[in-house]
C-alpha cells in the first residue's frame, strides 16, 4: 500500500495528499503493534473497542501489549449493538484517560468513527485495528454518525495507521464480508455520478483517482466467489478496495470517488430506523442493493431522449412547500436539517435550472457513453449479488415499492451533490423513474 500514500502532484491539478503514515496488510500483522507504538515514542495507548470487537481481536491486543511490558488503559463499550451517535461519543470521551498518548482503535465502521472523533478532540495519535472487510471509511477523514435525526458525514480525521491482519479479517461474520464487497459495488455508481456532475456543474473531477477506484474495484468483482469462502486473496482484496476508497476520497477533498445516489438510498434507510424503528441493514448491503437499483435506473434513463419543454413546466410546476410536507412525513426530524440545508443550498432555485438544462442537452451523448462505460449490465451486477449472497430484493430489509419510490426521490436532498435524482429533477422524469422501482 506504500505507493497510496505518496503525494503526486496530478495532471488534475491538485497535490493529492493523505495523512496516514501507514497501511499495513497481510497475515499477522497485528504483532507489529508495540513496533508502531514505539515508532511515535508512545508509552500508554488507550485502547477503545465494543464487546464484540474485543473478542475479535482486542483480547489478542492486549496479550501482545502485555507480552511487550507496554502498559494500556482500555474501554469497552456495553452495548451489542453500538450506534454512532452523540451518546457514543460523549462516553467515549468521559472514559478517555486524560494520561493516555496514543488511540488504539480495535473494530470496524462504529468504532472507527468514533475513534477518528476522539483522536481529533485530544490530539492523540490514531492506530486501527480493523476487524472486517466492511466499509471504506478506514481511510477516511471523515466519520459518519447519526446526529439530530440526521445521517451525516462529520470533520474528524484520518487513522495515523491501519492495520488489516487477514487472519483476523477472514474471521468477521459472513455478513459483513458481504457488505465489504457491497461498498465497493458502490463505486461503479460513484464513478459514473462524479463524471457526469463534471460535465453538467464542471465540478471537479480527477481521472487519476478515479483509476484508482476502478482497478481496486476489478480485483475485488475477480475475487467475489472466494469471498465467501474467505479466502485469503479475496479478503485482502477487499480489505484493500475500501481502503483505497478512503485514500481516494483524501485525495480528492470529497467523497465523489466512493459514494453517490447509491448510497444515499442508504442513508435514507438509516434515518428511517433512527425516526420510525423501520428496518436497517449493514451500510454495504443497503449500498449494494441501492447500487443495483441505480443502475435499472440508469439503464432506463439511458432510453429516454430530454425534452426541454417537459423539463422546464415540470420545474415550473414543483411544488417545494408540498415537496417539504411529503419529506417531514416520509423522514420526521431528519427532514428539518434537510429543509434548513436546502435554504443555503438552493438546489431548486429555478433561475439556474435553464443552464443546467441546456449543459444536460448539448452534452447527451456524452452522459450516455459515460453510463455505458461506467455501469455493468444489471444481470451483471444481479449475478455478483447472488455470488456473495445479497438479495435484490428491497422487501427482505422491510423497503417495500411505495418507500422505495419515495426513497429515490428523497435522494437528492440527502447533500448538495449532484446524484441520479438530481439529474432526473432536472429533466422533468424524477417522478418516471421513481415509479420503476
Amino acid at each position: 500500500m506504500k505507493n497510496f500514500l505518496a503525494n503526486p502532484i496530478c495532471s488534475c491539478g491538485k497535490i493529492h495528499n493523505v495523512a496516514i503514515d501507514d497501511v499495513i496488510i497481510g497475515n499477522g500483522v497485528i504483532s507489529r503493534l508495540p513496533e508502531l507504538i514505539n515508532r511515535y515514542g508512545c508509552t500508554s495507548p488507550f485502547i477503545l473497542a465494543d464487546v464484540n470487537t474485543y473478542h475479535a481481536a482486542g483480547k489478542l491486543v492486549c496479550k501482545i501489549l502485555d507480552d511487550a511490558s507496554i502498559p494500556y488503559n482500555k474501554y469497552v463499550f456495553p452495548k451489542n449493538s453500538l450506534k454512532p451517535n452523540e451518546e457514543a461519543i460523549g462516553s467515549a470521551v468521559m472514559h478517555f484517560d486524560k494520561h493516555c498518548d496514543l488511540i488504539i482503535g480495535i473494530g470496524s465502521g462504529v468504532i472507527n468513527d468514533i475513534g477518528k472523533i476522539l483522536s481529533n478532540i485530544t490530539g492523540k495519535k490514531y492506530i486501527i485495528v480493523c476487524t472486517a472487510p466492511s466499509m471504506d471509511g478506514y481511510a477516511s477523514g471523515t466519520s459518519s454518525m447519526d446526529m439530530d435525526g440526521l445521517k451525516t458525514s462529520l470533520n474528524s480525521r484520518c487513522a495515523d495507521v491501519i492495520i488489516g491482519d487477514i487472519d483476523i479479517l477472514k474471521r468477521a461474520p459472513e455478513h459483513m464480508l458481504r457488505a465489504g464487497l457491497g461498498d465497493m459495488l458502490a463505486k461503479y455508481i460513484s464513478i459514473t455520478e462524479w463524471r457526469i456532475a463534471n460535465v453538467i456543474t464542471g465540478e471537479y473531477y480527477c481521472e487519476q483517482v478515479a483509476q484508482l477506484i476502478r482497478t481496486a474495484l476489478k480485483k475485488c468483482v475477480d475475487n467475489a466467489e472466494g469471498l465467501m469462502r474467505r479466502e485469503d486473496e479475496a479478503i485482502k482484496s477487499v480489505f484493500e478496495g475500501l481502503v483505497i476508497g478512503g485514500i481516494a476520497m483524501a485525495y480528492a477533498g470529497v467523497s465523489r470517488p466512493a459514494s453517490g445516489v447509491e448510497h444515499y438510498f442508504s442513508h435514507v434507510w438509516d434515518m428511517r430506523g433512527l425516526e420510525f424503528g423501520t428496518n436497517v441493514d449493514l451500510h454495504g448491503i443497503q449500498c449494494a442493493m441501492g447500487t443495483l437499483k441505480a443502475a435499472q435506473l440508469y439503464e432506463i434513463l439511458a432510453t429516454m431522449k430530454p425534452d426541454t419543454e417537459k423539463a422546464k413546466v415540470y420545474v415550473e410546476k414543483f411544488d417545494y412547500k408540498q415537496w417539504c410536507e411529503e419529506l417531514c412525513k416520509f423522514l420526521g426530524t431528519g427532514a428539518k436539517t434537510m429543509i434548513a440545508q436546502e435554504k443555503r443550498e438552493q438546489k431548486y432555485d429555478s433561475s439556474t435550472h435553464p443552464a443546467r438544462l441546456e449543459r444536460i442537452i448539448q452534452n447527451w451523448d456524452t452522459i450516455l457513453k459515460i453510463i455505458r462505460e461506467e455501469i455493468p449490465a444489471v444481470k451483471e451486477l444481479r449475478k455478483i449479488l447472488d455470488t456473495i449472497g445479497i438479495s435484490s430484493d428491497l422487501n427482505t430489509i422491510g423497503v417495500n415499492r411505495e418507500n422505495a419510490k419515495m426513497t429515490f426521490r428523497t435522494t437528492k436532498d440527502i447533500r448538495d451533490k449532484y446524484v441520479l435524482s438530481r439529474l432526473a429533477w432536472d429533466l422533468g422524469v424524477l417522478d418516471e423513474l421513481a415509479e420503476q422501482l
